[in-house]
């Protein structure tokens, strides 16, 4: 039995877990090996993402301490696996859906990111997220899109109007 030094410890690990993660996942774990649990936890940990096992009660109170993951308390039951991440918001749906679906194991229960609740049916959703890189990319690409179109539209403009203007020259001379 833990004592309550090292509980208060788990507590400010788990606090500090939450403050500095963006998105938190939460997945039954239970009916998974030992072995598979560390191969999962082996692909979040190559992503840089943190895939940890707290107590429940220990969860829940770092959660009341930290605020806004009320929507989480329901979900504290049974054997919990939470993931934390602060980057790519997607990053773990895409590792779990992929692992959920070789496995049949864990059971996704819920996320929150960024305040949003995202339930256990809409893992596919969250997957689907791009990377913070892939949307400043996209924004990249439409920013640059109307000027190069406007610079494509003038240059075939211009050698329509210069061609127009040495035809003109060509049929005064």
């Amino acid at each position: 039995m833990a004592t309550l030094a090292q509980k208060k410890a788990v507590v400010e690990d788990i606090t500090s877990n939450l403050q500095s993660a963006n998105a938190l996942y939460v997945v039954n774990y239970s009916g998974i090996s030992v072995e598979q649990v560390n191969a999962l936890r082996a692909l979040f940990t190559e992503e840089g993402v943190t895939y940890k096992v707290y107590k429940n009660t220990l969860m829940h109170r770092a959660m009341e301490k930290v605020g806004g993951y009320d929507a989480a308390f329901d979900h504290l039951e049974e054997q919990n696996a939470f993931i934390f991440t602060d980057e790519d918001l997607g990053k773990p749906a895409k590792i779990l859906k992929k692992y959920i679906k070789e496995n049949n194991k864990p059971e996704f229960k819920m996320a929150i990111i960024e305040g949003q609740v995202f339930k256990s049916n809409q893992l596919d959703q969250l997957a689907a997220l791009k990377s913070k890189n892939e949307i400043i990319g996209d924004i990249m690409g439409l920013l640059l899109s109307p000027i190069s179109n406007v610079i494509s539209g003038l240059q075939a403009q211009g050698s329509n109007i210069l061609g127009a203007v040495k035809e003109i020259a060509n049929k005064e001379q």
